[in-house]
């Protein structure tokens, strides 16, 4: 990947994440909804797979009255331009969440997501992320 590439993909990561927080910072189910592709997939926290943002809109109103406020950060991520406007990104984030009774806590997980570049912006095309094994998933306990 060229240096106007990786700055392009970190551009568009950069811009995903800043508005997901934005959406998160009032735990707005439709304004989280937004930062996805029409047709984007989702993986998160509750069991299923999320598929078109109806369906990731009704994800994120699950936790209403439960979350108050979110935000992410993505840290040791590596970056790939798939193709003219889709970014790949991997790598580890860490959510800090305002829970109901101003509880704080944190969570680091595994993270990957497609980027999708529309008219106005970055749009998350395909999220999914994971807790970390604490050994190798051999199927032995």
């Amino acid at each position: 990947m060229t240096t106007t590439r990786f700055s392009e993909a970190q551009d568009a990561l950069d811009q995903a994440v800043a508005g997901w927080n934005r959406a998160g910072s009032s735990w707005n189910a439709d304004a989280l909804a937004a930062t996805y592709a029409e047709d984007g997939l989702l993986f998160g926290g509750r069991p299923g797979h999320f598929v078109g943002r109806e369906a990731i809109r009704g994800y994120f109103a699950s936790y209403d009255g439960v979350i108050l406020a979110g935000t992410m950060q993505m840290s040791d991520t590596e970056l790939r331009v798939l193709a003219p406007g889709c970014v790949l990104a991997q790598g580890m984030v860490e959510f800090t969440f305002t829970l109901a009774g101003n509880e704080q806590t944190r969570s680091t997980l595994r993270a990957t997501l497609v980027l999708t570049q529309v008219a106005d912006g970055w749009r998350i095309a395909d999220h999914h992320f994971s807790t970390i094994p604490a050994a190798p998933p051999l199927g032995k306990d």
